[in-house]
């Protein structure tokens, strides 16, 4: 039979993972996460709908669109900042986008009239210990028939405190990006418009968002 503290240690040994694997349960109160918040920051038509199918855990690595979904994949993938620098975790951020041919497909289930607008590929996810977060999705298209560059909209959800949208991220390789959107790369939540690589098959692209950056009426807040 194995002493006290060789069961205590092996008992240990066997919860961490599950722990660190815990996407809800790693920082703070998971009810501060679906609690709704102010919207602050620029006026935001539909940013409530940051709350409309929520689902009760949120890892730090999703896939946002099925594996079947047509398109060239794309990951997007990067660190929560808070104005000095520093990684914060716990931070959700919201996702939603065109399919391959820059339309928004019609979500499955019944959702609010702006949730409803964001499409079916949406989803939500959570800056891990370290900030990072990562998005497994496609590269979206530009609207049919218009001179709209490609973009994924972003929202921030700091729980307990606010939500705001952030600049989409764009691509400095999209021949239909203006040059006054180049101008303006770094607005709310920091530089916007990257440079995707092709990697294996797959782009890839790096983006860092920095919380309250270029928001009206952001300040520092953390959830109680």
């Amino acid at each position: 039979m194995l002493p006290a503290l060789a069961r205590a240690t092996l008992a240990l040994a066997l919860v961490l993972p599950a722990a660190c694997n815990a996407p809800a349960r790693e920082h703070g109160s998971v009810r501060a996460i679906h609690r709704p918040v102010p919207v602050i920051g620029h006026p935001c038509e539909g940013c409530e709908a940051v709350f409309d199918g929520m689902p009760s855990d949120i890892p730090s690595r999703i896939r946002l669109v099925p594996a079947s979904e047509p398109g060239v994949p794309m990951r997007i993938s990067g660190r929560v900042l808070d104005s000095a620098g520093h990684a914060r975790a716990g931070v959700v951020l919201y996702a939603y986008q065109t399919n391959h041919a820059g339309i928004y497909p019609r979500p499955t289930q019944r959702l609010g009239m702006e949730a409803m607008r964001h499409g079916r590929l949406r989803g939500w996810v959570r800056s891990d210990a370290q900030g990072q977060y990562q998005i497994d999705t496609i590269r979206p298209g530009s609207y049919p028939g218009e001179d709209v560059a490609e973009h994924v909209h972003m929202h921030v959800l700091e729980p307990g405190c606010f939500t705001y949208f952030i600049d989409d991220l764009m691509f400095q390789d999209d021949p239909k990006l203006s040059a006054e959107e180049r101008r303006q790369a770094i607005g709310s939540g920091g530089n916007g418009i990257l440079q995707p690589r092709m990697v294996d098959g797959r782009w890839q692209i790096e983006r860092d968002i920095v919380l309250g950056l270029g928001v009206p009426g952001h300040r520092d807040c953390r959830a109680p």
